[in-house]
């Protein structure tokens, strides 16, 4: 790629955003390369296999929400690989009182669980009376929840939910920014409930799942399984060792400054890296308020504990997606998976696997413990909790010092700096899971939009 003839589409960072970018624009016809500053590809998405164990390192599945994903698949050939959980997965716990219990999946279940008390549920008769927010208004998702629900489903389900998907703390997220379906659902319906059940039609005639009743789902081979088949269809089009150093505008494009290469031209740029690389940037034009903006997004650390057994130590095997650990209960994890128990080949036969994540918004310096102490507050919890007293035979502690962004209060106007960026400067996109969503499904209708965008900018 030289100086005189430069590519329609520079792609910068190898996530699942970018690559699936690239390949929905090679699938168009345009040219396009993607540039991955490390040697890898994939960001936290990656898998290995180790002693009979599929060890995944960052996120262990997603949910088909969007039939975007099947499609995809479909386009890059790895349909046949895909594995949807086992229906064991919508078994789903939550710690209280130091034991584990099971989430209520519909009426008659929530009025007989132990999770929740008898005026917690007595209080959501309340829920479809109680008026709207003032929509001006970027409210937390504490405020949110405990106004419309109370203070025990708060500390009950949504706290721990939110640790589970973000490791983030609810008095610190947008509820429109994080979980925008719930502030439509109060903005359209006036309430949540009645809001659950009219939404329902409405997303099955767009062929959309919500994501609390979207199956989940991985791949034979674990997640990574996605973005190798990625680097297959895009070919010598990924370079990666090439970290972007600087972007300046050159001509009816702009140029591109590459360690270890020649500076690259493109008429347009797509930049899908986290919001706190901007910072290490020499941008040569005027984005310094997007810059300002993507600095202040929160990454905390989280270190994610790969427990393997190759004979299940327990009287009987784990039924269900796992647990999760509501802040209340003052434990030193956040929440377990039960990988053994979702898909299949993730352990020998007659083996268990399990996952225990730790850190996050709540605790970020235990993410951060030396692996000693990490391995013996995990087996601690594991031990009290599920009774799993004998230390794993394979155990791996993969750390991720900027885990996931956090959508927190204010989110809106930090967007709003990066559209007005976007705007003032003509064939530069800003993307990744720091905007439009955090899970692979986000990512991917993400791409999809950008695809569009970019596609039709350059037609014009």
């Amino acid at each position: 790629m030289s100086d005189a003839h430069p590519t329609p589409v520079a792609v910068i960072g190898a996530g699942v955003t970018g690559l699936t970018l690239a390949h929905l624009l090679d699938r168009q016809g345009l040219p396009v390369c993607v540039y991955e500053a490390q040697a890898r590809l994939g960001g936290t998405m990656r898998t290995s296999r180790e002693e009979g164990f599929l060890v995944e390192h960052g996120p262990n599945s997603a949910q088909e929400t969007t039939p975007l994903l099947r499609q995809l698949f479909a386009g890059l050939g790895i349909d046949g690989q895909f594995e949807y959980a086992a229906p064991a997965s919508k078994n789903r716990y939550v710690v209280r009182g130091g034991r584990l219990h099971a989430v209520p999946l519909g009426p008659t279940a929530l009025l007989g669980t132990g999770l929740f008390s008898g005026r917690a549920k007595l209080r959501l008769l309340a829920e479809p009376f109680i008026g709207r927010a003032n929509p001006d208004e970027d409210e937390d998702l504490a405020h949110f929840v405990e106004r419309r629900l109370g203070r025990e489903f708060l500390d009950y389900a949504i706290d721990p939910f939110v640790s589970g998907v973000f490791a983030g703390l609810p008095e610190k997220l947008s509820v429109r920014s994080a979980f925008p379906r719930l502030w439509e659902l109060e903005q359209r319906y006036g309430s949540l409930i009645k809001g659950a059940i009219l939404g329902a039609r409405e997303r099955r005639k767009r062929q959309e799942q919500s994501k609390q009743s979207a199956q989940s789902f991985s791949f034979r081979e674990g997640l990574q399984a996605l973005i190798d088949a990625l680097a297959r269809s895009l070919g010598d089009k990924v370079r990666t060792r090439a970290p972007l150093r600087g972007l300046r505008p050159e001509g009816a494009g702009f140029s591109l400054e590459l360690e270890g290469q020649a500076p690259v031209r493109a008429r347009a740029v797509v930049l899908t890296i986290p919001a706190y690389t901007y910072e290490g940037l020499e941008i040569g034009f005027d984005c310094a308020e997007a810059r300002r903006a993507l600095a202040q997004i929160y990454y905390p650390p989280v270190a994610v504990v790969f427990c393997g057994y190759r004979r299940n130590p327990l009287a009987r095997p784990l039924n269900g997606f796992g647990f999760l650990v509501p802040r209340r209960e003052q434990r030193q994890i956040l929440g377990s998976l039960w990988n053994s128990s979702l898909f299949s080949g993730r352990a020998p036969e007659g083996g268990l696997a399990l996952t225990v994540f730790v850190g996050g918004s709540r605790q970020p310096e235990h993410a951060l413990w030396p692996e000693d102490r990490l391995m013996d507050a995990v087996a601690a919890e594991l031990k009290d909790l599920l009774g799993l007293a004998p230390r794993p035979d394979l155990q791996r502690i993969f750390r991720w010092p900027r885990a996931i962004p956090q959508y927190q209060v204010g989110h809106r106007q930090l967007m709003g700096a990066v559209e007005d960026c976007e705007a003032r400067h003509p064939g530069l996109y800003l993307g990744g899971n720091f905007r439009g969503g955090i899970s692979v499904a986000d990512c991917v209708k993400s791409a999809h939009a950008l695809a569009d965008r970019v596609a039709g900018a350059l037609a014009g």
